[in-house]
């Protein structure tokens, strides 16, 4: 890979990775984009310290609310396209392009690559909302998707369905166009690994004035805004989990500890890089996690092997519809879930893109888009349908908390679900575990990948700046949460949302300039 960055090789730029970079206290930084960067977080953060919390709550609800309001069209149109454009590339001839090169190999073995996609890209997501999601929906918790009647068969239905349009083909075609615009400018190309690498055929040199700069800073704030959305619900639902099961008060303090602790282990992690850290923890994630959904299925078999068809018909059936922004009766719901979830992956993208590009030379094009399209959506299929359908079932059949109370605690949801199910401390404690490792491989993936932004594309970022920037994401989470207080998830929301929007229009331009050089590629 560092062959392929010493020096820009598209056209006439004569641009060397690096030469902008400055040098000091142990850092190596690309100064606009780290200076502005960091500038701009600690204001946030002070800003955050020094105002009322109620004050901040309310002006960070009042703009999520207006971005939705005015941009929901954008965003559903916008995630439509990514998937049509991803599946047009796999049947399209660029599809054979190796990524690196016609005899380029792969770096890692299938299986720990998928592993730590997955992990990287949803696995603090799924723990949260895989059972109080479906639960949700079914109970009209916060509306239902296209309006229909709470607690029928039908509506059961629809939930199984509405939870894996969100967490399907929609999300990974996202961060498949930034994982495979990276991948294809750095590794066929030459240019280093950074967002505005990919838009040097439509700004040609001016990718590395300020314009790049601009793209850069944009796609650090989103990273950050979007891993502290994940950071802190992981947070809410690991304190719920020792509330749970220890009896210790899931106060904001006990959150903010949670944070703090993952945090200093996020950096051990960082600092041992892709093969000691990110990459070993993923692997063990994907173990823990197979091991607990393979107990939890078994616990209630008929009922899981019941519920996956279900879910994929459900999710066949009403894609296209739940895609469609215009004419809707259950406004308040795709506005108040979808939205928010297409801000939130979108937000998610540099970081899971820039993560997935790094361990993904040697595929070709159709294979690379395959595997980031089906084969984490086929788990998540398998995944909410153990999850929501025993908990659905709870619900229809009065069983435990949730059969009589419904949804009272998103972050205690999964933990209600299990005490009815046999060795429910036991997996309890499993699953507390689960979602600190999940937090870890998030937070330390994602430093990796701010890292190499902020070192205008330098892989292998110093020590130093690693932990800079894990320590600085563990902060905004912990910021975020306290300015929400009890209801955290809604400042949460807004962070991902905010910074979601101006992201969008980057990866709309992102295909085009794919497309562009996907065209010179061809040629060649």
């Amino acid at each position: 890979m560092s062959e392929h960055n010493d020096k820009y090789s598209i056209e006439s730029t004569d641009y060397t990775v690096g030469q902008d970079n400055v040098q000091k206290w142990g850092f190596d930084v690309h100064n606009p984009v780290f200076g502005t960067s960091a500038a701009l977080v600690i204001l946030f953060l002070i800003a955050t310290l020094l105002s009322d919390p109620t004050t901040a709550k309310e002006y960070l609800d009042g703009l999520k609310w207006d971005i939705i309001g005015t941009f929901d069209v954008l965003f559903m149109w916008s995630g439509n396209f990514f998937v049509i454009f991803c599946l047009c590339l796999i049947a399209s001839p660029w599809g054979k392009i190796r990524l690196g090169g016609h005899d380029a190999k792969p770096e890692h073995s299938t299986l720990s690559w998928l592993a730590m996609l997955f992990a990287a890209g949803m696995g603090i997501g799924l723990m949260f909302w895989g059972v109080a999601e479906p639960v949700a929906y079914f109970t009209g918790w916060y509306e239902t998707p296209l309006g229909v009647e709470a607690r029928t068969p039908e509506a059961a239905r629809m939930a199984l369905g509405a939870t894996m349009y969100h967490w399907g083909l929609h999300p990974w075609a996202i961060y498949a166009v930034v994982a495979l615009s990276l991948a294809f400018f750095t590794y066929n190309k030459g240019l280093p690994l950074s967002i505005r690498s990919i838009f040097y055929p439509l700004l040609g040199d001016r990718a590395w004035g300020w314009p790049g700069h601009i793209i850069d800073i944009l796609a650090v704030l989103a990273t950050l805004f979007g891993l502290a959305t994940s950071l802190g619900l992981g947070a809410q639902q690991a304190a719920a989990g020792i509330n749970h099961v220890f009896g210790i008060e899931a106060s904001i303090g006990l959150q903010i500890a949670v944070i703090v602790g993952v945090t200093l282990l996020a950096i051990i992690s960082v600092v041992r890089g892709i093969e000691g850290g990110v990459k070993l923890l993923s692997n063990v994630n994907m173990i823990i996690a197979f091991a607990l959904l393979t107990f939890v299925g078994l616990s209630a078999v008929a009922i899981s092997l019941g519920t996956i068809p279900t879910t994929i018909g459900a999710y066949l059936e009403n894609i296209i519809p739940l895609s469609n922004p215009h004419g809707r009766d259950d406004e308040a719901w795709f506005q108040g879930w979808t939205i928010f979830y297409w801000a939130w992956w979108i937000s998610w993208s540099p970081f899971v893109g820039m993560f997935i590009a790094r361990v993904s030379s040697g595929r070709t094009i159709r294979e690379f888009l395959i595997a980031v399209l089906l084969i984490p959506t086929s788990v998540t299929i398998i995944w909410m349908s153990v999850y929501g359908g025993i908990a659905i079932d709870q619900v229809m059949n009065g069983i435990g908390a949730l059969g009589t109370d419904g949804l009272t605690s998103v972050p205690l949801a999964m933990f209600q679900m299990f005490d009815e199910m046999a060795m429910g401390n036991i997996l309890s404690v499993i699953a507390i575990i689960l979602v600190l490792v999940f937090f870890i491989t998030s937070s330390d993936s994602g430093s990796l990948v701010i890292d190499s932004i902020t070192a205008g594309g330098k892989i292998d970022a110093p020590v130093p700046q690693r932990i800079f920037w894990a320590s600085v994401e563990g902060a905004i989470a912990a910021a975020l949460l306290w300015i929400g207080g009890t209801e955290a998830i809604q400042a949460l929301q807004a962070g991902a949302i905010s910074t979601g929007l101006p992201f969008t229009i980057v990866l709309l331009l992102m295909c085009l300039s794919l497309i562009l050089g996907l065209k010179t590629e061809s040629r060649r």
